[in-house]
């Protein structure tokens, strides 16, 4: 158990402390040249585990296989991502933490849509109050520069489509999370590296040019910018937020329960603004302190409504 805790918490500080790297790395690079690179070296990391238990389960993948990390890879890795990214750029890295941490709430609103999955009544409850927590961050009222908010929404909303259609396609694959998780890595690099060579073209980057708001995606830098000096940057956030944060997350699932690893997320909205404001400074206004109470009471709802919901389904595979 003990060491389930040191997994947890080391899960909880790479993934609380990745929207910070990202705000401190985005001064240099290009934010989908960024995203690139992080879950490039993420894959590496995370390929030996996802060898060793392919090769436990006398498991070989397969052409479906890979049908379904191409979807997830889009998904997750050029959608998702790219998005999030974006939104560090335009916002405050603490305020994108949050929005991202509510991705669990979508992805029960979307098993209830896509899977006709019951929500249990703790389920319910959580999504409503993460909604208000939502709602007293964003501050519609008062809402003068909505970019960054729409686009760390719109993230969490994708990364929540992600995780069903990931879940899904994993269950009726047979394919553990670690697995499905390496193989999405690899399969939306390799996406984004083609997407990236592609905005290289002349007439795609005449066409892009034209766009005030996609001029920034014209001629999509790949290896510019990578000295020695960035390369700790680069490395913290390949090697421990993408690839370590996932890692030790799947440990902990493994020596535990998902209840138990998830506690990561439910940890990460109210770790991840104390970090943003002592590494770099960012102000928590008023609003935003009330909005992650509230979040964080949505996180210990759903946490102990799966909780209960493991615990019965154990009880009932016992009797």
């Amino acid at each position: 158990m003990k060491r389930t805790i040191v997994y947890v918490l080391i899960s909880t500080l790479m993934f609380s402390s990745m929207e910070i790297a990202l705000k401190v790395a985005g001064a240099t690079f290009n934010p989908i040249q960024l995203n690139l690179i992080r879950f490039f070296i993420g894959s590496l990391v995370l390929l030996p585990i996802a060898n060793k238990s392919l090769k436990q389960n006398k498991r070989t993948l397969t052409k479906q296989d890979w049908l379904l990390f191409l979807v997830t890879g889009f998904l997750c890795v050029i959608v998702s991502m790219s998005l999030f990214q974006l939104a560090v750029v335009s916002t405050k890295a603490s305020t994108v933490a949050v929005l991202f941490s509510c991705n669990p709430v979508f992805a029960l609103i979307f098993a209830f849509l896509i899977l006709h999955e019951r929500l249990g009544r703790a389920n319910l409850i959580a999504v409503v109050i993460s909604i208000i927590g939502l709602l007293i961050i964003i501050d519609p009222a008062h809402l003068s520069r909505p970019t960054g908010i729409v686009l760390a929404l719109l993230s969490a909303v994708t990364f929540g489509f992600y995780s069903i259609v990931s879940r899904y396609g994993s269950t009726k694959r047979g394919l553990n999370g670690i697995v499905m998780t390496c193989y999405t890595f690899i399969a939306g690099t390799a996406e984004l590296l083609v997407i990236s060579w592609l905005t290289h073209i002349p007439a795609v980057a005449l066409w892009l040019g034209k766009s005030s708001s996609m001029s920034s995606f014209k001629n999509l830098p790949i290896i510019q910018n990578i000295t020695f000096s960035a390369l700790p940057m680069l490395l913290y956030l390949g090697v421990c937020v993408t690839g370590g944060g996932f890692a030790f997350y799947f440990l902990a699932m493994e020596r535990s329960n998902v209840s138990t690893a998830s506690l990561v997320f439910f940890i990460k909205p109210g770790l991840a603004p104390i970090l943003a404001a002592i590494l770099i400074g960012e102000k928590i206004s008023v609003l935003t302190i009330i909005g992650i109470i509230v979040i964080l009471i949505g996180s210990v709802v759903t946490f102990i409504g799966n909780k209960v919901k493991e615990e019965n389904i154990d009880a009932a595979s016992k009797s």
